[in-house]
């Protein structure tokens, strides 16, 4: 497989610059991209309700606010920036109408324009510049001079040069800084779905609870319980974040490292990988979007049931104490071969 990064070499910001953006929405993304694209010399606004409680902390970090649709018109680039459940009747509502021949409309997810939620105009570039990481990640790496890779992609060029122009704007932002790969709509809304339901989130916080749950059911302490299946998550997810799971196994005991190949296969086995495929197909298909939207639009009570039902768990209430007494250090690299 030929793998294409780009780099801060492969990027002219100029491009962006030469542009007015509104970032619409002061959210996580929303504040790290606005502060970015300022700092890297853009000409920025942030696009917000006029009833929106984040006006006040856009202007106390210096930057100009408009209300939503009269940002919409000023700018040449809108960076949509709220989230999925709302886009769609905003766009309709506050950006549609303003929008111009040549303007550029951007996102950095593509749940609603993959999905056919919103309609642009063809007249309009339409691109993504995705950071694969939390707007504060995006913003604190920024700050500190590296970046958080990005995903770009274009569904809609009418200009001719939308892709360098999303490829300026990730510089902007600090993505070049960390490297930029290029992606579809498509692919980036499909994967991250899938990645989120049945692995990072999802999967991740069932398969916790599963062994708190098997642990303190047969007896053991739930401080153990917790240490064994939670705390000791980011010890090995950071093990692997820093050189693949070869790099966490070589950190780990010989013991450890035998349970892992004996008894995880057994766990998450060709039934879970079954269930997987049965959870993809559902988002491919468009039904889990339209369950979601539906979701929102009814009220959300279930949405809301499931969160107090998943903040009420024991494993909660040990953890909200453990995490109040332990003294956490940081550090570096975890693993240095020459040394350890």
């Amino acid at each position: 497989m030929t793998l294409k990064l780009y780099y801060e070499q492969d990027a002219d910001v100029k491009l962006v610059q030469s542009k007015k953006v509104a970032v619409i929405g002061y959210g996580s993304q929303g504040h790290a991209h606005a502060l970015n694209l300022k700092e890297s010399g853009i000409e920025v606004v942030v696009g917000l309700a006029s009833t929106s409680k984040s006006i006040d902390k856009a202007r106390n970090a210096g930057l100009r606010v408009m209300e939503t649709s009269e940002a919409a018109s000023w700018a040449d680039i809108i960076m949509i920036l709220v989230p999925d459940e709302v886009m769609a009747s905003m766009f309709v509502e506050s950006i549609a109408p303003h929008l111009s021949a040549g303007n550029s409309v951007a996102v950095a997810h593509g749940f609603n324009f993959h999905f056919d939620k919103v309609s642009v105009p063809e007249g309009v570039n339409v691109f993504m510049v995705a950071p694969k990481g939390p707007g504060h990640t995006v913003r604190r790496e920024y700050v500190e001079g590296s970046g958080v890779p990005c995903l770009v992609a274009v569904k809609q060029d009418v200009s001719g040069n939308t892709f360098d122009l999303a490829l300026s704007y990730a510089k902007a932002i600090g993505g070049t800084r960390a490297g930029v790969f290029e992606t579809t709509f498509r692919e980036e809304t499909e994967t991250d779905l899938f990645g989120e339901q049945t692995v990072l989130c999802g999967g991740l916080t069932s398969l916790i609870r599963a062994g708190f749950e098997t642990l303190v059911e047969a007896g053991y302490s739930p401080v153990m319980a917790y240490f064994e299946c939670l705390h000791e998550v980011k010890l090995i997810t950071d093990l692997i974040f820093e050189g693949g799971i070869a790099n966490m196994r070589y950190s780990i005991s010989n013991t450890a490292e035998f349970g892992d190949y004996l008894t995880g296969p057994k766990v998450i086995d060709d039934a879970v990988k079954d269930r997987m495929k049965k959870a993809l197909s559902k988002i491919q298909s468009g039904e889990f979007a339209d369950e979601w939207l539906e979701e929102y639009r009814s009220g959300a009570g279930r949405f809301k049931s499931m969160r107090d039902q998943g903040a009420d768990h024991p494993i909660e209430d040990i953890g909200r104490e453990l995490r109040s007494r332990i003294k956490f250090s940081s550090g570096n690299q975890l693993v240095d071969k020459e040394l350890n």
